[in-house]
């Protein structure tokens, strides 16, 4: 179900990633959800095998990998029955502080988030009021000489328990003070380990699957002026910047999960013999796989478009939101035809089918849900009317 290997240009970083993943086996991963734990081990070795820093240039002590060897790394370990969550969101958040932060931030975060030293994992943007609808956020920061004072909430910032930084989205200029609506809000870097206690509390939210997401409460938070990445009152700007990169990045996992699906589907579809004869050979169990596996590849190559194209140094809002909604489609119609095969098997805890399947079904609604996607193409695509 692979391109050949001459074909692709990530082939060699697959195979290694596919190594490394043997080492964690489903049992680890059950272990895991089971407790609502986070995997250290694995984030360790991921990071001391420098997968987490391939996008951050040499100069700054990471690999310098294109966006789709990144996108390669995070496919592979979910097609080989892992999870990328606990670490994924570190490989889109610094491309903030690189693009947009000043030479001293680079020098001084980059090299140790390449090298594990800090754990840039925390994204904090969404809140309880505003959802989606992220310029009516209401965490604001006060400039107090030279920091800022913030107050406000956060909620689903996942990892926050396990990161050393948080990237937060802030308001620092009053609504009734801007001509534009995405202005006014501003980057900030937050340190996590002094904060907590002294004007950051954290508190987990349990979910259905195992994905460490919290919610973050300010109360009269410093955070040093010279933490404010890039000007004052254009973060958003800077936060658009990296969510196509984001969402090409979780595409890539969830092609990753509908071919961990699909082989674990074909493989048993084939060896379960019912009424004398495999049960593959009924097209009650062919004919979902097969649409399954149609679906994935036509996101696979959507992925690969939009990757190409910021790889060029374009802007790929279309490519980047039709590859997630494909995606998160496809790996969803193939969990669920895998099941199916399965049967009964598929929700007995060890086949770790259920597991995979809460994981993917999160990607129909975060980091963005499918709806918007929509409204996306609809709007900026086809160039219907704003339909919110």
């Amino acid at each position: 179900m692979d391109l050949p290997l001459a074909t692709d240009p990530h082939a060699e970083i697959r195979e290694e990633v596919a190594k490394l993943c043997a080492r964690f086996p489903g049992e680890y991963w059950r272990t895991l959800d089971r407790d609502r734990a986070y995997p250290t081990d694995f984030v360790r070795a991921l990071t001391e095998a420098g997968y987490l820093g391939a996008l951050i240039p040499e100069e700054y002590g990471g690999a310098g990998l294109p966006l789709s060897a990144a996108a390669a790394i995070l496919e592979t370990i979910h097609a080989e029955g892992c999870n990328g969550a606990a670490c994924h969101a570190q490989m889109y958040i610094m491309g903030t502080i690189l693009r947009h932060g000043s030479l001293e931030q680079k020098q001084q975060y980059l090299p140790k988030i390449a090298t594990g030293e800090l754990r840039l994992q925390a994204f904090g943007v969404t809140e309880p009021t505003s959802g989606t609808d992220t310029t009516a956020l209401r965490t604001v920061a006060k400039r107090q000489g030279d920091h800022y004072v913030v107050n406000g909430q956060k909620v689903w910032t996942s990892r926050a328990e396990h990161s050393d930084l948080m990237l937060l989205l802030c308001r620092t200029t009053p609504r009734d003070q801007i001509k534009r609506r995405t202005d006014g809000l501003s980057t900030l870097l937050v340190d996590m380990r002094a904060s907590i206690g002294k004007g950051m509390t954290i508190r987990p939210i349990r979910t259905m699957m195992n994905h460490n997401s919290t919610e973050i409460f300010f109360d009269n938070l410093k955070v040093p002026v010279a933490n404010l990445v890039g000007e004052e009152g254009r973060g958003f700007r800077y936060i658009l910047d990296g969510m196509n990169a984001e969402r090409l990045l979780i595409a890539a996992e969830c092609i990753g999960d509908a071919k961990w699906f699909l082989k674990k589907a074909t493989d048993y579809a084939r060896e379960r013999q019912v009424f004398g004869r495999p049960i593959g050979q009924n097209q009650g169990i062919q004919f979902p796989l097969a649409k399954a596996y149609a679906q994935m590849r036509a996101a696979e190559l959507m992925v690969r478009e939009g990757c190409a194209k910021f790889e060029a140094g374009h802007t790929p809002g279309e490519e980047a939101n039709m590859a997630k909604l494909l995606a998160a489609e496809a790996s969803w119609a193939a969990g669920e035809a895998c099941i199916q095969t399965h049967g009964g098997f598929g929700f007995a805890e060890e086949y770790d089918i259920e597991r995979k399947f809460r994981e993917t079904r999160l990607y129909q609604v975060a980091p963005i849900s499918t709806n918007l996607i929509l409204s996306y193409i609809a709007e900026h695509v086809l160039e219907l009317p704003r339909s919110y």
